[in-house]
């Protein structure tokens, strides 16, 4: 993964799409020096300023998470449907009960300025990454590894290593973990995971201003609140080799400004429609739009302790009030076709998404039987005041949030109106410290393409309590031992029965009631040859032509 900061900005601000080829012929733009075609292209893309230095530990944006994974290579990466392939990595074998991993990597990988990447380099940076002391934002990611705990004093050795790691020779890396861990392959995809020259390590901040990589990618020019320019790394032997001449990132304040650019052929790719052309950019003749399925899963939350929520009545109340919801009709009124109803608490993208769980007929309208069961729970503690549905005013989710309300009074004969909070940051305040008091929205993309990622950080007992993202407070002993039984599979086909089973669990008890998946909603010049979008929804830089 990328780390939980970033997982929640993504939530809000990525929705990811399945590769889309596009043939197409146009005159050139500014971006496309005289005489140049084809791989000889240079590409410009939307960005804004990153937050902080280009530092793959310590970054949790989602501006700089496009440049790191960029100019930075992991052990492995992902296809745009979300399958594992080895980059670094030549293999990654687990023991039989997950519990220690060894890795081997692909000979004579080097950075871009020829220092050579050895197993001690990864062992190091991870131990960097860990280590409380540091103070990098992607700690987290390395918590199940063996000796981290030990490695969480802010005041202690800054060089202190990560006791589970040792490299056993130049290619192979040995990982014990503190606890079975199946998902550890996918999670070393992770930004946090990619590595760093160790002699950087003592220097770090300099270096996120002027970075050596080991990606398709190097660091060209950084000319902050402008552009930020890559050209290909000529050292590069990974599975994303670029095709182009180089990506230059436009740092925009404002999507309409890009927006603008992308219809007057001076961006070749957008990767984000801004709100004020979402109804029309498709059918803009000018560009070639994208609305494709994607990893974004959107829901509600109602707390486990909220009135008439809890136990068996809560249950009644909470599939009542999912079955007064159409989904279908809001994603093409309200949402204009840009997400696809949820049929499980994962996202399309993911290996494993599922259309066919046992239960799943609660995500579907059933005003007779939503009515009766309202019923039912009112005999066990009759029903008084209002249904609350917060979001923050800022997030533009207003319109689907009435629609839902609207729905649910309408259907139940209760009354029940949006509850908005003025800014993101007051919204997000009153859920981690449960002062909101009502259901609220809530959005889930795990950064790396794995059930895992997305199942037990939101229901899982140890992510309750303000330690995860189970914001509701869901505890289900059942449903721990199925992800408890999931990380002890060595194989993702197996682990996926208990991720299954445990998702038929959450739709019967709905700690959140799902509504759908967000698409990419992207557009493209017609000048491009080939646009694809990878498993986060962020554009295959590698691959874009035109």
């Amino acid at each position: 993964m990328v780390n939980a900061t970033l997982r929640k900005r993504l939530a809000a601000l990525v929705a990811a799409g399945l590769s889309l080829v596009l043939g197409a012929c146009g005159t050139s733009t500014s971006s496309k020096p005289s005489g140049e075609s084809g791989g000889n292209s240079v590409i410009t893309v939307n960005n804004v300023e990153p937050a902080q230095g280009l530092i793959p530990t310590s970054t949790n944006d989602l501006a700089g998470w496009k440049i790191v994974t960029q100019l930075f290579e992991g052990l492995v990466t992902f296809s745009n449907t979300g399958a594992l392939i080895y980059a670094d990595a030549q293999s990654i074998t687990p023991n039989a009960d997950a519990t220690q991993f060894t890795i081997t990597l692909r000979p004579g990988l080097v950075f871009s300025d020829g220092t050579p990447i050895t197993a001690e380099t990864y062992a190091r940076s991870w131990s960097f990454g860990a280590n409380a002391a540091n103070g990098q934002t992607g700690s987290a990611g390395f918590s199940t590894i063996e000796g981290y705990d030990r490695l969480q004093d802010e005041h202690g050795d800054l060089h202190a290593q990560l006791s589970g790691l040792k490299a056993i020779d130049a290619r192979t890396l040995q990982v014990t973990m503190a606890t079975p861990d199946s998902s550890f392959p996918y999670k070393v995809g992770d930004v946090a995971f990619l590595p760093i020259p160790t002699a950087s390590l003592d220097h770090i901040e300099d270096f996120g201003k002027h970075p050596a990589g080991n990606g398709p990618y190097r660091l060209a020019s950084w000319d902050h609140d402008q552009a930020i320019r890559l050209v290909p790394n000529p050292h590069y032997t990974g599975p994303r080799k670029a095709v182009n001449a180089g990506v230059t990132y436009r740092l925009y304040t404002q999507l309409d400004s890009a927006y603008s650019d992308l219809e007057s052929g001076n961006l070749d790719v957008l990767d984000t429609i801004p709100n004020s052309a979402l109804t029309t950019y498709q059918y803009d003749d000018r560009i070639t739009a994208f609305n494709k399925p994607g990893p974004g899963f959107k829901s509600f939350t109602i707390p486990q302790n909220l009135a008439h929520f809890s136990e068996e009545e809560g249950q009644l109340r909470r599939t009542a009030i999912s079955l007064s919801i159409d989904r279908k009709t809001i994603v093409t009124k309200v949402l204009h076709g840009t997400a696809e109803v949820a049929t499980d608490f994962t996202a399309p993208t993911i290996t494993g998404h599922n259309t066919t769980l046992k239960g799943s007929d609660v995500l579907r309208r059933n005003a007779t039987k939503a009515k009766e069961l309202w019923k039912r729970a009112d005999a066990m503690s009759p029903w008084g005041g209002t249904f609350r549905l917060a979001y923050s005013a800022d997030s533009g989710n207003k319109p689907w949030v009435e629609a839902i309300t609207n729905a649910v009074s309408n259907t139940l004969g209760i009354s029940a109106s949006p509850y908005a909070f003025p800014t993101q940051k007051e919204f997000s305040g009153a859920v981690h410290d449960r002062t909101i008091h009502a259901a609220f929205t809530q959005g889930m993309q795990s950064d790396y393409p794995h059930p895992e990622g997305y199942l037990v950080q939101a229901y899982s007992s140890a992510s309750a309590d303000g330690k995860g993202l189970n914001n509701g407070d869901y505890r289900s002993a059942a449903f721990d031992r199925f992800m408890d039984q999931a990380a002890r599979e060595t194989k993702l086909e197996s682990s996926l029965v208990h991720y299954h089973a445990s998702q038929e669990l959450l739709l019967h008890d709905l700690p959140v009631i799902p509504l759908w998946y967000a698409n990419v909603t992207a557009g493209a010049g017609k000048q491009m040859r080939h646009v694809s979008f990878n498993y986060m929804g962020v554009p295959e830089y590698y691959r874009l032509t035109k």
